[in-house]
C-alpha cells in the first residue's frame, strides 16, 4: 500500500458536499498532479490527505494509519503542505518564517541545532530567497511571498510534500522555476503533490496525474496515457489537439482556434 491513501471519501463544507466516493493512492515516490475545472474538488481534496479537513465519511491513511488518528507533530514530520492561501503573523521576517518549518523536529528540551540552520539555508537558497532574509514578508510582492512559503514548506524536511496551486502569482519565469524546484525534489525522492491548472505544465511535469470533475475522480495515470482530446473536452468542455511537447515530448494540449467571422465582400 502506497503511504498516502484516501478510501470511500466523502468530503464537504458543512452540509455542502463536495465530493463523494473518492479512493485515492497517491504513488510513492510519485510526482502526482491533481487537474480539473474551477470548484470541482481539486483543493478539497488536497486538504483532506493534509489532515486539514476531516472527511466527512472515509478516512485518509498515512503509513497505515487513520491520519487523523496521529499526533500532530508526527504527522508534520511526515507531510508537509503549502496551502493556497497563509496567514502571514505580523511583522515576522523572511528568515524566521523560514525557520517556523523546524517546528515538527523540535522538542520541549531541544534548542536551535545545527540541522535546523542547515535546513532553513538550504531551503532559502534553493527557493532564492536567500537575499530576503531579514525583510519583514508583508512587505514583499506576491510572488516573493509564494517562495518564502514553499521554502518554509521545505525546511520542514517530510517526505511527502502537498502544493495548492503553488505557481499561484508567479509570473511564468518563477511559475517554471518553482516547478523545476519541485521536479529536482522528486527526483531527490521525495513524493509530491501539487494542484495546478496548466494542463501543459501538468503534464510537463508529473509522473501522476489525477483528473477530476464535479467532485468525481474522471481519470488517473500517466500523462501520456491519461490526456487526449477527448478526456479534455469531457473534464473541461475544451476542444483541442494533443500534440508532442517539442521540449519535452510530454502531451501538449493546442486549443481548436476560434473562427473568425467572414469579411463581407465589398462590391
Amino acid at each position: 500500500m502506497a503511504r498516502l491513501t484516501g478510501s470511500d471519501l466523502t468530503l464537504a463544507y458543512e452540509q455542502r458536499v463536495v465530493a463523494s466516493s473518492l479512493n485515492v493512492e497517491i504513488p510513492d515516490e510519485s510526482f502526482t498532479v491533481i487537474i480539473g475545472p474551477n470548484a470541482c474538488g481539486k483543493s478539497t481534496l488536497l486538504r483532506a490527505l493534509a489532515r486539514m479537513l476531516r472527511p466527512k465519511t472515509g478516512a485518509v491513511h498515512l503509513d497505515g494509519s487513520v491520519i487523523t488518528s496521529l499526533p500532530s507533530k508526527e504527522v508534520a514530520r511526515r507531510l508537509g503542505l503549502l496551502p493556497q492561501t497563509s496567514i502571514v503573523p505580523d511583522g515576522i521576517t523572511v528568515a524566521d518564517l523560514v525557520a517556523r518549518g523546524r517546528y515538527p523536529h523540535q522538542r520541549l528540551m531541544r534548542q536551535w541545532s545545527k540541522a535546523d540552520e542547515v535546513a532553513v539555508a538550504s531551503a532559502m537558497a534553493a527557493t532564492d530567497v536567500t537575499s530576503l532574509s531579514e525583510r519583514i514578508v508583508d512587505e514583499l510582492s506576491g510572488g516573493q511571498r509564494q517562495r518564502v512559503w514553499l521554502a518554509m514548506a521545505l525546511a520542514q524536511e517530510t517526505p511527502i510534500l502537498l502544493l495548492d496551486e503553488p505557481t499561484t502569482y508567479l509570473d511564468i519565469s518563477h511559475q517554471i522555476e518553482v516547478l523545476d524546484l519541485c521536479a529536482d525534489l522528486h527526483e531527490q525522492g521525495r513524493t509530491m503533490v501539487a494542484v495546478l491548472h496548466d494542463l501543459n505544465q501538468a503534464c510537463r511535469y508529473a509522473t501522476h496525474l489525477i483528473v477530476m470533475r464535479d467532485g468525481v475522480l474522471v481519470a488517473e495515470g500517466e500523462p501520456a496515457a491519461v490526456m487526449t482530446p477527448d478526456l479534455v473536452e469531457q473534464v473541461f468542455d475544451l476542444r483541442c489537439e494533443i500534440i508532442a511537447d517539442p521540449q519535452s515530448g510530454t502531451p501538449l494540449i493546442v486549443p481548436e482556434a476560434r473562427r473568425r467571422a467572414r469579411t463581407p465582400v465589398a462590391h
